[in-house]
């Protein structure tokens, strides 16, 4: 209940933090003085949003809020086998359910539009022509039966499977030959030369030599669809994203990113690869879980804010974790130098402890301990008087400017009630 008074009373009034300076912290986050922030939110529709996908889209929104930046939903449905049907309206539908709306999404439009991959294909394919012409990348005509044949061999040997770069050495002349019976083949990168390294903004510096353990990777497939690596470089390069947080399992693969920045002749963003969300006995947060949906949740009964709170207080990025945070306060306490490289542990069991704190379920609550619990509350909000707050409170309760006492009011008509009456002036 304290998140939803605190929010209703906060309405109109950007949180503090919004409106500083960039100081010397972040600025050594690559949050330049002028500099826009510009972040996205990328998952596949291949599933619908669960606790792991939230957890990044927060952290992505919640640092956009910070530093007065955009926070961007793209779709990446590249992978057209794999779509499910639903699953790209259930993730924006949970987005705005949870309280952290894209500023720009497949449904809300931008200036950097389209916001589906699928949609984007000429810009592709202009990237991989220019790669071509440079020499970058190179024409594939490997069938799927011997890629498929190359993978048992090397699993057989134990070995790690990787391309064995057969076609990256096919004269011009072998090239046309293969083009007049195969006019369409995949596109593979050519991984040479040292690989830079970067600093990471959770991980410090890195640096993966991939050409010495992958093969050339695929970018562009013989459908026209790219493969992740390219589509990523490609839309974070044309929608200005000044910082890319995302999952640490793309720790590796940014050197690979990085090797196709420089290719392009383009500014990479600044990375930061946020652990991984665990369940309890340490195993990954997977798609087949069916109690880790966010819908599951909703249909249950959980406020989103319950689930803000438990996903933030089992991980790192603050302060200290406490129960109860509104998210005007996750946004000013967020700071991304205090994200360990640590993996978080998921406690489910824990959140139904939240739910009943931010619902204020709690049936001894009285008149008496309501007034204390008020009090306490206007004297932490800073420039509201305690006479103002209840003035409030009485009109989002009642509609009018006189009657019963307020926490007489709140008695009367239970927890529930109020938490409606309140979410819908917040919502008008």
């Amino acid at each position: 209940m304290a998140v939803l008074l605190k929010r209703l009373l906060q309405t109109g009034r950007p949180p503090a933090a919004l409106g500083r300076r960039v100081g010397r912290r972040e600025a050594s986050l690559g949050t330049d003085p002028g500099a826009a922030v510009r972040v996205r939110f990328a998952p596949s529709p291949t599933g619908f949003l669960h606790l792991g996908g939230l957890r990044t889209a927060l952290y992505n929104y919640i640092f956009a809020k910070k530093h007065q930046g955009s926070f961007i939903l793209r779709l990446e449905d590249t992978d057209q086998t794999r779509l499910v049907p639903g699953a790209a309206e259930n993730i924006e539908d949970m987005l705005e359910w949870a309280g952290i709306p894209p500023d720009e999404s497949p449904r809300r439009g931008g200036p950097a539009g389209p916001y589906l991959q699928s949609q984007r294909l000429a810009l592709y394919a202009q990237a991989t022509e220019a790669l071509l012409r440079s020499g970058a990348a190179y024409p594939c005509f490997c069938s799927p039966q011997r890629l498929e044949l190359l993978k048992k061999e090397a699993l057989r040997n134990r070995q790690t499977p990787r391309y064995d770069n057969r076609c990256r050495n096919l004269s011009s002349v072998q090239v046309a030959q293969k083009l007049a019976t195969d006019p369409k083949p995949a596109v593979r990168f050519r991984l040479e030369g040292e690989t830079p390294a970067f600093q990471d903004l959770v991980y410090g510096w890195n640096r993966h030599e991939v050409a010495s353990v992958e093969g050339d990777p695929v970018i562009l497939k013989s459908d026209g669809f790219p493969t992740y690596h390219l589509a990523c470089v490609v839309d974070d390069h044309h929608m200005g994203i000044s910082h890319v947080l995302r999952g640490s399992e793309w720790l590796v693969s940014t050197s690979k990113h990085l090797l196709l920045y420089q290719a392009l002749g383009w500014r990479p963003p600044h990375f930061a690869h946020l652990p991984l969300l665990l369940n309890r006995d340490g195993s990954k947060l997977s798609k087949r879980q069916g109690d880790i949906f966010l819908e599951h949740f909703a249909a249950a009964g959980f406020l989103p804010d319950a689930l803000l709170d438990i996903i933030t207080n089992c991980g790192s990025g603050f302060a200290e974790n406490q129960m109860g945070r509104t998210l005007p306060e996750l946004i000013t306490q967020f700071d991304l130098t205090r994200i360990t490289c640590h993996s978080a542990l998921l406690d489910l069991e824990k959140l139904p402890e939240f739910n009943r704190l931010l619902e204020g379920s709690d049936t001894s609550l009285t008149q008496d301990v309501l007034n204390r619990e008020l009090k306490k509350l206007s004297e932490s909000l800073e420039g509201i008087k305690h006479s103002h707050m209840m003035k409030l409170l009485r009109v989002a309760l009642s509609g009018q400017l006189q009657g019963p006492p307020v926490a007489e009011m709140m008695v009367s008509l239970g927890p529930k009630e109020v938490r409606q009456r309140i979410q819908k002036v917040l919502s008008s």
